[in-house]
């Protein structure tokens, strides 16, 4: 790098720290320059005392926290005219937005659409004027494909209804089917968060059962939320809670080991299968894959989209779920066919007896 080039990277993270500053309520410690920026204590303190004496004394808030770590923040806008949301930005929500629609998720679509245009609406014309034919052409080269199949439907306003039960802490009173077509009953729960894939869940604290469980959204009919408020268990952490399982089914989580052989090892590798993976290059040319994670079901039905180009080294509750899986397969096409055998049949006896 070029003493111009590091002086310019130096620059830009001055103006990311002054955004930074600017955009945080409860300010900015030096540890928080330190992660954000990679660089010592030191440095940290010296990117500090370069945005101060860039925007003036009297923009420059500090304040000792309960914590005891001091913080600093710019007590009004002073970088408003040093940046601007850029089209590959724009087309980034654009393409998220995109993506909540495909996976049925109405609210989070519209919430995005709507930031999009409070987005453009702060920025000057003559920006709009020199930003808009480069977020069209981005767009365009960006099409996110509509996904085949079922997709789960949730009631946008009960959607919303949780969700702010979720932001206030509130009881909720639930009637939930446990399985399709089936009777409906009420539950007391305490939400906690969603789960979205190719099924979305409410995560919530159950009353009845005293432990974090999951509701189908698409299969709750009413909501009722109650005046009182119940605490979170205090070790939930929904990241951790969805990272033990491959999908959504939350199971004790076990080690798997996949084998990917040669021909697909390239594509399987640009997979990310769970966020803890670990990859394995074998001398032949295959990989192997190993997390850990519940899930079997959903595992197998990923799996079945790699025919037979990937091997379950473990665990043996796996294979027999593949296996299983398998065997129903079989059973419905032999159904299949014999039904289809009984129709045509019928029709030839109808035709000749017309």
């Amino acid at each position: 790098m070029s003493a111009d080039d590091s002086r310019f990277s130096r620059l830009e993270e001055l103006l990311e720290l002054a955004i930074d500053l600017q955009g945080s309520f409860a300010g900015v410690s030096l540890d928080d320059v330190m992660t954000r920026f990679g660089v010592s204590r030191r440095t940290a303190t010296r990117m500090l005392g370069s945005v101060r004496r860039a925007v003036g004394e009297a923009l420059f808030e500090s304040e000792t926290g309960d914590d005891g770590r001091k913080r600093w923040r710019l007590s009004r806008p002073a970088t408003n005219g040093l940046f601007r949301v850029g089209a590959a930005e724009l087309a980034a929500l654009a393409e998220a937005r995109d993506l909540a629609e495909r996976e049925g998720n109405a609210r989070l679509a519209r919430e995005l659409e709507g930031l999009i245009h409070k987005l453009r609406a702060l920025s000057p014309p003559d920006w709009l004027v020199h930003v808009d034919p480069d977020l069209e052409a981005i767009v365009e080269a960006q099409g996110v494909a509509f996904r085949a199949g079922p997709r789960p439907r949730v009631d946008d306003a009960l959607l919303e209804q949780l969700r702010h039960a979720i932001l206030t802490g509130r009881r909720v009173h639930l009637r939930h089917r446990k399985i399709a077509g089936g009777r409906a009953a009420w539950q007391t729960v305490g939400p906690l968060g969603f789960l979205y894939g190719s099924r979305h869940y409410l995560v919530a604290w159950s009353e009845r059962r005293r432990q974090v469980v999951l509701f189908r959204l698409s299969r709750i009919d009413r909501v009722e939320t109650l005046e009182s408020t119940f605490d979170a268990p205090a070790d939930f952490d929904l990241d951790a809670f969805a990272r033990q399982s491959f999908g959504v089914f939350q199971e004790e989580p076990i080690d798997v080991v996949w084998r990917f052989t040669p021909r697909v090892a390239a594509e399987a590798r640009e997979h990310v299968f769970h966020p803890d993976q670990t990859l394995e290059d074998e001398s032949d040319g295959s990989l192997v894959v190993r997390f850990r994670a519940g899930g079997l079901r959903e595992m197998a039905w990923h799996l079945f989209t790699w025919g037979g180009d990937v091997e379950v080294v473990e665990p043996a509750a796996l294979r027999r779920e593949l296996s299983s899986g398998i065997e129903a397969g079989m059973r419905a096409l032999g159904r299949g066919g014999r039904g289809a055998r009984t129709v045509a049949a019928k029709r030839r006896v109808s035709r000749s007896g017309s």
